[in-house]
């Protein structure tokens, strides 16, 4: 039984705590669920966390990486939902709700097909995921990739809001056709 009054602050985080409880975070293969925007882990197995400085390193190379944006979209009825404006680094493909711990075999598809379709079917070709700061969708997404095999799997762990902290450019997005 609660005491008759708690201050706000203190209900709030019992709720929370709360629903938490009764929340699972990953699901029995291991990507996350649920609360996708919460502290992420400083590592990832099959990763390498690159920050703003390591990355801009990264795209001077050859072949550069294939940046992938994970950021969810609302779909429904078989398109995408533009409800806001959404920006990524300049040269990524924004292969929206990828992220998503459980995949139907249709989404599972499209992040495949993408993946082939850019990196020409070579399993070493650098790849970089992003999402926000905060953001489990990316973790989901090299974890997801890793899996399939690829083997220079990168992770900008502070994804667009490092970008953007450091003042660099973004460019308008549209998610790749879900095909």
């Amino acid at each position: 039984m609660l005491p008759a009054r708690l201050p706000l602050a203190a209900l709030l985080c019992l709720f929370i705590t709360h629903i938490q409880a009764d929340t699972p975070l990953f699901s029995a293969d291991g990507y996350r669920i649920s609360l996708y925007r919460s502290p992420t882990p400083e590592h990832l197995p099959g990763a390498i966390i690159v920050d703003t400085p390591a990355l801009q390193t990264l795209l001077t190379q050859t072949p550069a990486p294939v940046l992938i944006d994970v950021y969810r979209r609302p779909w429904l009825q078989g398109r995408f939902i533009e409800d806001q404006p959404h920006a990524n680094l300049p040269g990524s493909h924004w292969l929206a709700n990828t992220g998503d711990g459980d995949l139907t075999p249709e989404w599972q598809g499209y992040f495949v097909r993408h993946l082939y379709k850019y990196t020409g079917g070579n399993l070493a070709r650098p790849l970089v995921f992003y999402c926000r700061a905060d953001c489990w969708l990316s973790w989901n997404a090299v974890k997801r990739a890793a899996n399939l095999g690829y083997t220079t799997v990168y992770w900008y762990r502070d994804g667009l809001d490092a970008w953007e902290a450091a003042n660099l450019p973004v460019m308008a997005a549209t998610p790749e056709p879900f095909e």
